[in-house]
């Protein structure tokens, strides 16, 4: 059996180390760029067709590898210098190795040293240089031989992320959720940047948090369209495409693709470490359109109220959430040798019937292609107190296994939502007011006069008594959006009959402005209707409702 069809046979049995062989060479590919002087990790220098180009000295490389053998290991290393030999120090447990690598066109082999390997695991070896110029030093295979190079194991792809890994919550069948809610927590120290710790998925999308660069991090809420398009999303039908209806105040709403296509949303917001944040996705399905609407509300927690970050409308659906799950993810691989970690804790959903929640205690963890084929196995999972926690990265030993199932307690009572905290409650209200002004300047509205934002005109007045808010009406209406007029609700042939005390705040106020037997508009700004709430398929958040009412009858309580 040669050494090529060797290495196929052990990659696509999803082994990815080397069985008793005398000599292992590791691609310049797999080597990590950092720098000396920073934790951020800089962009990676350019490639010659058989070395990395090297010329800054404030950089260090970085390979890894990962021993299943004691033993002598010995060190050579495939390079070469231009215009002036270069001196290079490798740095293996402690040990510092000086070389001399010679001016030559084209790499070539240098012994470095040997060292005593007297147990097992990953192991860095860190190469620096004090002067690079004049001209570069290329770095090519790191050469590995002895006795412990057997078993020896190493990332042979030229993908340098850490595996992304996963926690799946198992639901029962009869469990139909309508909200999915989380709190994710990322320790001190493991937030490196190109990091994306997501809380609340399912199976059309998911709603987490990102590190993307020094300067910027983001809430993200993301929903994929349907249809098998995985990378353009201009090549998606419109029947397939899912339809943003809202989103919150400052929140960036567009496309995305490569890795199927959707829609996305995102909020700059510089949350922080060992901070507990609270994550929920509400489902609305409609199962007549087989369409359903998912909405993200992330909880801020210095102000203490729930932001809207986006709503989507997904085609090709009408169901309730499913397939739920968190995971961790390192989304460029220039960093990928540093370790991520999150917790998750006091996982619920509600229930479509009764909206009764029921805790999640169980999950299983997954890993991606990359921990599958063993490519990469630095990552792990488990429970601390009442949370799981996911990990990856960091080259320290691996800690779970594909499809390991874990059990948390729960003594954490159900999450108790009020969407009327909302944080954008100032901003969107000066919107409404704002849209509502501009409809009476064109025209578009009349109206009679306000009480606390919420505008009325009285088409007929009544001769009856006054509506009081105690009353049970008895009411003709037609409710519409403001913005094109959709009419969502109506009464047809009978009127409805309502405590006024249970509807929206707009209607308790405007009503008692009107007669029984009278006709009034009611012009209601979101927040004294439904706010940020998903509450039909025809009413988004934050909408201006316009009502028509006509008073048919009241009824005083105890008559």
């Amino acid at each position: 059996m040669n050494r090529l069809y060797l290495f196929f046979l052990l990659h696509f049995a999803g082994i990815s180390y080397v069985v008793a062989q005398s000599e292992v060479r590791i691609p310049f590919y797999t080597l990590y760029e950092t720098s000396k002087y920073q934790k951020t990790i800089d962009t990676r220098s350019p490639y010659r067709k058989d070395a990395l180009v090297w010329t800054d000295t404030t950089k260090e490389l970085r390979y890894y590898i990962h021993n299943s053998k004691t033993g002598e290991l010995q060190i050579a290393l495939n390079a070469l210098s231009a215009k002036t030999a270069k001196m290079l120090t490798v740095e293996v447990k402690g040990k510092k190795m000086n070389i001399t690598v010679p001016v030559s066109s084209a790499a070539r082999k240098i012994k470095v040293g040997t060292i005593q390997l007297s147990d097992t695991g990953f192991i860095e070896l860190k190469l620096s240089s004090k002067k690079l110029l004049p001209g570069f030093m290329g770095v090519g295979e790191l050469i590995l031989s002895g006795p412990a190079v057997e078993g020896l194991r190493y990332n042979q792809e030229e993908r340098l992320n850490a595996a992304s890994v996963h926690l799946r919550y198992p639901l029962t069948d009869s469990v139909k959720a309508i909200s999915f809610y989380n709190e994710l927590t990322v320790p001190d120290g493991y937030d490196p940047v190109h990091s994306y710790y997501m809380a609340t998925g399912f199976s059309r999308g998911y709603f987490g948090i990102q590190v993307n660069s020094e300067k910027e991090r983001r809430v993200i809420f993301s929903v994929w369209d349907a249809g098998t398009e995985a990378v353009d999303r201009s090549k998606v039908a419109d029947s397939n495409r899912v339809k943003l209806l809202a989103k919150g105040d400052g929140v960036v709403a567009n496309d995305f693709g490569n890795e199927g296509t959707g829609g996305h949303s995102h909020w700059v917001y510089n949350w922080k470490t060992n901070e507990a944040y609270r994550f929920l996705v509400t489902a609305l399905p409609d199962s007549a359109s087989q369409t359903t609407i998912y909405t993200g509300f992330f909880y801020v927690p210095e102000l203490q109220r729930w932001k809207l970050i986006a709503a989507f409308r997904a085609p090709k659906d009408g169901n309730t959430l499913n397939r739920l799950y968190s995971f961790n993810e390192n989304f460029l691989g220039n960093n990928g040798h540093l370790q991520r970690r999150a917790l998750f804790g006091n996982q619920w959903v509600q229930q479509q019937r009764g909206g009764r929640w029921v805790p999640l205690t169980d999950a299983i963890f997954t890993t991606d292609a990359t921990g599958k084929s063993g490519n990469r196995f630095d990552y792990g999972a488990g429970v601390s107190s009442e949370q799981f926690y996911l990990w990856n990265g960091g080259f320290k030993e691996q800690e779970a296994r594909q499809n390991d199932l874990f059990k948390r307690p729960n003594t954490s009572k159900a999450p108790v939502i009020d969407y009327t905290k909302d944080a954008d409650s100032l901003a969107q209200a000066k919107k409404d007011i704002e849209e509502i002004a501009d409809a009476v300047k064109t025209g578009k509205l009349d109206t009679t006069g306000s009480i606390e934002s919420v505008y009325y005109h009285i088409l007929q007045q009544g001769t009856g008594d006054y509506v009081a808010v105690s009353d049970t009406v008895t009411v003709h209406y037609k409710g519409s959006l403001l913005t094109d007029g959709t009419v969502f609700d109506q009464t047809k042939d009978k009127p409805a009959v309502f405590p006024l005390r249970r509807l929206i705040r707009g209607w308790q106020l405007a009503l008692p402005k009107c007669r029984v037997g009278g006709k009034v508009r009611v012009i209601i700004p979101s927040a004294q209707a439904y706010g940020i709430r998903t509450r039909s398929k025809d009413i988004p958040p934050n909408r201006v409702l316009v009502f028509d009412i006509e008073v048919v009858d009241t009824k005083k309580v105890g008559n």
